[in-house]
């Protein structure tokens, strides 16, 4: 599929108590911890009513989407608190270059009854730009490093 609803990207605000920081996620019918494995290149999916919005809790992810015959990539990190909300009827996939796993927190919203269809793999109907890929997951490693 390839319609012209678009993922939204949110940057989460936090409230600071001392030490310790807040961050109001989103609302959701169903919540689910995802584990994405190291070194892993997903196939993607497609949900008729069903919202996902995902946030990466533990590692980082890029999230692949198709618009208009065109894959955009959405890089994910634990640094950066950021929820990636993508609608019914978006093509959607992950890749995890890493060498660690990626945890994933999904608030879904379900807008309509699910179907079996909504969860089975579609093979990527384009081939993915890995070497965009791995630039990308390079350029972040090397930016936060530990010291």
């Amino acid at each position: 599929m390839t319609g012209s609803k678009r993922i939204k990207i949110r940057k989460l605000d936090s409230i600071r108590v001392g030490m310790v920081s807040f961050y109001s996620l989103a609302n959701s019918n169903q919540t689910t911890l995802v584990h994405i494995s190291s070194n892993f290149i997903d196939d993607m999916f497609v949900h008729r009513h069903q919202t996902d919005q995902l946030l990466v809790v533990k590692g980082q992810i890029l999230i692949t989407s198709l618009h208009n015959r065109e894959y955009q990539y959405t890089f994910l990190s634990e640094k950066e608190p950021t929820i990636i909300t993508i609608p019914p009827g978006v093509l959607h996939g992950a890749i995890n270059l890493s060498e660690e796993p990626c945890i994933v927190v999904n608030a879904i919203l379900h807008d309509g009854q699910t179907h079996e269809k909504d969860y089975r793999p579609i093979k990527p109907p384009l081939p993915y730009d890995i070497d965009w890929a791995q630039k990308l997951f390079r350029d972040y490693a090397s930016t936060n490093r530990e010291i």
